[in-house]
């Protein structure tokens, strides 16, 4: 029987982490968890969970070790814990295909799909410049975009602010056509006496959803604001189990979730939500603006869910500098993008082959953390 015995952790440009898990019969498995800015303090969890539950453990049994890693602790769920456990997860399952030659998908029940639509991100986190910027992801064979709405915002804004929004928008609707869809995403930065308002305003540029239209600490606005407006709402991204989103499948109110595989429990977990989500006929659209071994780990969440809608990649994203998706990968050509859709990647386990010698030349000290924003008056602002 094999055995976990050892394990590595890898810092990497631009803010990741990669944990890589090795076995007694030489195989090796490969996840990604990292909460963005705070990576330091997701590695101590790593190591605390690999040290207590699985070195010299089999590898094997997936779900029991996510049951342990996560019902072991008397204080369980958050960012911090559930993407550790993300990671690990993903790590255990990309062991598991490679045991059994099969893509995970394959070991989850085969695919729905052969291939998944993908969005482009457009903007930055200060929306500037977008026409252009669409219009040449658009000519690249996107087919689907996503923006920030807004930069800082304050609780109750002057009308040029939100006019400043919703010319944004109607120019990059402008500029795409009918046939390319749009996400808007609010980022948590409206609040909720502004956010029925502004997505009643970009009701006219048909946005394809309007993503975390309030911070996930005030869900329960989430029914009054889809009252306000036809345009489907999604949200997510900052929830971490399937215990964090029985709320807003309870309120009926969510059109799109988005879980995040680093972040909320890993394959295990976000197909568990997924399978709810189908329930209650709200879409999936993983939220990953991170490196190789998430979107991989999401294309086989969302190779098996027939409500997948569409995934979020980093190719190319503001965050990006210095390092990219692709650089880590050994056959960068697994996610080729084509007329907006990329292949599931059929390779063993979750299908990427890490470049191993390139993690380690860039493996660092990633002091990456979001800026803290300021309103005029010197009170912070949502990032």
């Amino acid at each position: 029987m094999p055995r976990i015995t050892d394990y590595d952790l890898y810092e990497v440009p631009p803010r990741w982490l990669f944990l890589r898990v090795e076995t007694s019969d030489g195989r090796v498995g490969w996840g990604e968890p990292v909460v963005e800015g705070r990576a330091h303090t997701v590695r101590g969890a790593v190591e605390e969970l690999m040290e207590t539950y699985l070195l010299g453990e089999d590898p094997h049994p997936v779900s029991d070790h996510w049951q342990a890693m996560y019902r072991g602790g008397f204080y369980r769920g958050g960012p911090v814990l559930m993407s550790a456990i993300a990671g690990i997860d993903q790590a255990l399952w990309d062991l598991r295909g490679k045991a059994f030659d099969a893509p995970v998908y394959d070991l989850l029940g085969g695919p729905v799909r052969a291939k998944m639509r993908v969005y482009q991100w457009v903007g930055g986190d200060r929306p500037a410049d977008v026409g252009d910027a669409a219009a040449e992801k658009v000519d690249q064979g996107f087919s689907a975009l996503k923006m920030n709405a807004t930069p800082e915002f304050r609780r109750v804004e002057s009308p040029a602010a939100v006019e400043a929004a919703v010319d944004r928008i109607r120019e990059v609707r402008e500029r795409v056509g009918p046939d390319v869809d749009i996400g808007v995403d609010f980022h948590g930065r409206v609040a909720k006496s502004m956010a029925k308002r502004l997505a009643s305003k970009l009701e006219p540029s048909d946005p394809m959803f309007v993503e975390e239209p309030v911070l996930p600490e005030h869900n329960e606005a989430l029914t009054d604001i889809a009252a306000h407006t036809s345009t489907p709402i999604a949200t997510g991204e900052r929830m971490y189990s399937r215990w964090d989103f029985k709320q807003v499948f309870e309120q009926g109110a969510v059109d799109v979730i988005q879980p995040d595989l680093s972040h909320a429990g890993g394959i295990t977990e976000v197909k568990k939500i997924a399978d709810m989500a189908e329930a209650y006929d709200v879409a999936l659209a993983p939220h990953c603006p991170l490196g190789p071994i998430a979107l991989a780990s999401c294309l086989q969440v969302d190779a098996v869910c027939q409500n997948a809608l569409i995934q979020e990649q980093s190719l190319g994203i503001h965050y990006n500098e210095g390092s990219d998706v692709l650089d880590y990968l050994v056959e960068p050509g697994v996610f080729d993008y084509r007329d907006g859709y990329v292949d599931l990647p059929d390779g063993p386990g979750l299908g990427v082959d890490i470049d191993e010698d390139v993690v380690e030349e860039r493996a660092g000290d990633v002091d990456w953390h979001n800026p803290v924003w300021r309103h005029d008056d010197g009170s912070v602002a949502e990032w």
